[in-house]
């Protein structure tokens, strides 16, 4: 997953970037350094050849000699890296005492008298160095004398300064390539900040908290938005649709299931009880099978984002429970409703009504005597529990029940969708069924959030 990280590949692409452009310019730089110490050198050897000329003079039997050698102290200094060197046409030959036993071997070119030559010799260990060369010329036993002055620097410190000046640098380069590169990572998250934000909101769609994203986005990041946005009204005109054709479909059923409802009671007062019996039950599944598909298409018709207000248990519950009181069935039990005082669930109240009527009616028709209606507020929602002191479930076939239609018992009680449809609107609100052994002895059925995004787990189900 990694290699696919936007952030990463602008990261790398950066401190790539970074580093060879760093490189570049440590190279260049350690170049300019090396060319500023050989200028450096290169006055420095105009001052000394300067100097080696004002301080040569004849001797009285017509002999060279340095009356006033350069003054730096490196010229007494054997091998010391800084040579000077005196040459007559009549062979005279004078030189510092730093080239010892050795010789400047000097190219054999013409030089004007005051001219300035610049190159590179062989020094003294056979190490390169740089050479200022002038001619001048003196009477020497009264005829004009032609004499080569040279003075030479060993290049080698020219070598060491910028191997030094590189090491610094590269120090001085590594702490700047790691600010630039912290800089850099800084900005790619300032940059990418609004993705995480498109992100976030399009996890609000998805979750219900949000119903567009908003119009206010960057300019690089606005046409995602509008195809985002204009993807929804799309999607959402198709399902209210979709909708729409589900419901009138449903509606145009109802009237010719009511007539075959009446054609069945007529068959059976003319005695073809039978006949009457078969279409009842095949009218009653057809009946059954179109109010869950009405009760969907109402819910989530009506479930819009944020647009849920939060139904309170209490009076709902107390409401059910007043109902199957009622009833044959419920004039037998006893009902325990715990709700907290204002524990509420984010449902639509008809919506929520529809969940835990069929959750009690089922609850009702199979407990001994005991139904138990318990919710637990907390951060994430209030979990409803619903018990009953009847047989129960077992296990290996709780995951069997909720098929479409089906039954434990075979009496003919109940809807046998009605547990499908409340599967279906705690789908719809991201919210799941589970199935456990209650400690009167009979079922328990938890209603409770789902994980954010998720269907309803169809392996946990009730009776």
């Amino acid at each position: 997953m990694r290699g696919r990280s936007l952030r990463l590949r602008l990261i790398a692409g950066g401190v790539v970037a970074i580093i060879a452009a760093l490189a570049i310019a440590g190279a260049g730089l350690t170049v300019l350094f090396e060319r500023h110490v050989a200028r450096t050198i290169t006055d420095d050897l105009d001052v000394h050849l300067k100097q080696l000329i004002a301080g040569i003079d004849i001797g009285t039997e017509g002999q060279l000699i340095v009356g006033r050698p350069p003054t730096d102290p490196r010229f007494a200094e054997p091998l010391s890296g800084l040579y000077w060197q005196v040459t007559s046409s009549d062979g005279q030959l004078l030189r510092s005492r730093s080239l010892w036993d050795t010789t400047l071997f000097l190219p054999n070119d013409e030089l004007s008298p005051g001219e300035v030559h610049r190159h590179i010799a062989m020094g003294p260990a056979k190490a390169r160095v740089l050479v200022a060369e002038r001619g001048i010329s003196l009477t020497i036993k009264g005829r004009p004398t032609p004499v080569h002055i040279a003075v030479a620097a060993d290049l080698a410190r020219v070598s060491a300064a910028g191997r030094a000046f590189a090491k610094e640098l590269a120090i001085a380069l590594g702490l700047l390539a790691l600010v630039l590169a912290i800089g850099t990572s800084i900005q790619v998250a300032l940059g990418l900040r609004p993705l995480s934000a498109l992100r976030r909101d399009i996890a609000d769609i998805r979750s219900g908290r949000r119903q567009r994203l908003p119009s206010s986005a960057p300019i690089e990041v606005q046409p995602l938005v509008d195809e985002v946005n204009g993807l929804l009204d799309t999607q959402e005109q198709e399902i209210e649709r979709s909708r729409s054709r589900a419901a009138d479909l449903a509606h145009g059923l109802k009237t010719p299931l009511a007539a075959l409802a009446s054609d069945a009671g007529r068959l059976r007062e003319r005695g073809e009880q039978d006949i009457a019996r078969d279409i009842e039950a095949v009218t009653g599944a057809m009946s059954r099978q179109v109010d869950r598909e009405m009760t969907r298409a109402r819910v989530r018709a009506r479930l819009h984002p944020g647009a849920v207000a939060p139904a309170e248990l209490a009076p709902l519950v107390n409401s059910l429970i007043a109902t199957l009181a009622r009833t044959p069935r419920g004039m037998q039990l006893t009902f325990e409703p715990r709700i907290p005082a204002g524990a509420a669930a984010p449902f639509d109240r008809a919506d929520l009504a529809e969940v835990l009527g069929n959750l009690l009616d089922n609850a009702s028709r199979h407990a001994a005597s005991r139904v138990r209606i318990t919710a637990y507020p907390g951060p994430a929602g209030t979990p409803i529990v619903i018990e009953d002191d009847g047989k129960g479930i077992p296990p290996a076939v709780r995951s069997k029940v909720l098929e479409r239609g089906a039954r434990l018992d075979q009496r003919g009680e109940g809807a046998g969708l009605g547990l499908a449809i409340v599967l279906d609107v705690l789908e719809a609100y991201g919210w799941r069924l589970i199935l456990d052994s209650s400690d009167l002895g009979g079922l328990k059925a938890v209603i409770a959030p789902g994980a954010e995004g998720t269907n309803t787990p169809r392996q946990t189900c009730a009776r």
